[in-house]
């Protein structure tokens, strides 16, 4: 996944980037600790005054967490590979908030043991729940670590996108399978080992303890799109970005998403 602020990019991103700053802005207006203007992040002027402690769980290479960092918040990131975190690291660099960016080898089961228990404003959880053995325990610990009246953004692969992909590609058994299976996969060669439909991502972040804010549909439509007409078609990157912000919130459209977002917060 790559920066949700490079164009291309966005059509993966834009949907859960654009939710994602509302609630940022709306938690640090709630904390009385607004980051202020944007143009402030741009050239380093914030203070700690206006920072969020921001937690991303399987945050990689930054992806999220650097354009958030911009934003003025200060973000850890707990990731299980050293080359994500050197990556991290690098693009934190380059961007000018490396002094807002921390990366920490470790994962969402044992979550506690690198960071602080209910010590964040905001914890992302990102493309992980899909590949834990326990999800409800991944989400426990989320929802853990956040701080009273927190916010969590969840982000998981969806059932229905998968399967639609598959029959479109012609791979109607494969299809079947993915609908049929439990853990929502199409075969031994599938490289997603669970998907979530929304009712049930939704009910693994009510049994955490949090109250469910929203439930967008993500990448709708733009991983069925030929590349060639995004890229060759006058304006067609933008009305493809309009038409999944449009849909994103529609329920009806969930069912077909390749990935669901839920926005929930702590009590």
């Amino acid at each position: 996944m790559s920066d949700p602020q490079r164009p291309r990019a966005s059509l993966r991103t834009a949907v859960v980037w654009e939710v994602l700053k509302d609630a940022l802005e709306r938690r640090a207006k709630a904390a009385g600790r607004e980051p202020g203007a944007a143009e402030g992040a741009e050239h380093g002027a914030h203070g700690a005054h206006g920072a969020l402690d921001v937690l991303d769980t399987g945050g990689g290479s930054g992806n999220f967490a650097v354009p958030v960092a911009r934003l003025g918040h200060r973000v850890t990131v707990v990731d299980p590979s050293p080359n994500a975190l050197f990556a991290l690291e690098r693009r934190a660099a380059e961007a000018g908030v490396a002094d807002r960016v921390r990366g920490v080898q470790g994962d969402a089961h044992g979550l506690f043991d690198v960071v602080e228990r209910g010590g964040h404003d905001v914890v992302l959880c990102h493309g992980v729940l899909e590949y834990m053995d326990d999800p409800a325990e991944g989400l426990r610990n989320a929802a853990d670590a956040l701080r009273p009246a927190g916010t969590l953004s969840v982000l998981a692969a969806g059932l229905g996108g998968a399967v639609l992909a598959r029959a479109l590609a012609g791979h109607f058994t494969e299809a079947r399978q993915a609908l049929t299976s439990p853990e929502g996969r199409w075969g031994d060669g599938d490289p997603v080992p669970r998907r979530f439909t929304a009712d049930q991502l939704s009910e693994l972040v009510a049994a955490a303890g949090l109250e469910i804010a929203a439930v967008h549909g993500v990448r709708v439509f733009a991983d069925l799109v030929p590349g060639v007409l995004v890229d060759t078609e006058p304006g067609a990157l933008d009305a493809l970005l309009r038409l999944e912000e449009a849909a994103a919130e529609l329920p009806a459209f969930h069912s077909v998403a390749t990935q669901l977002h839920v926005l929930a917060e702590r009590d």
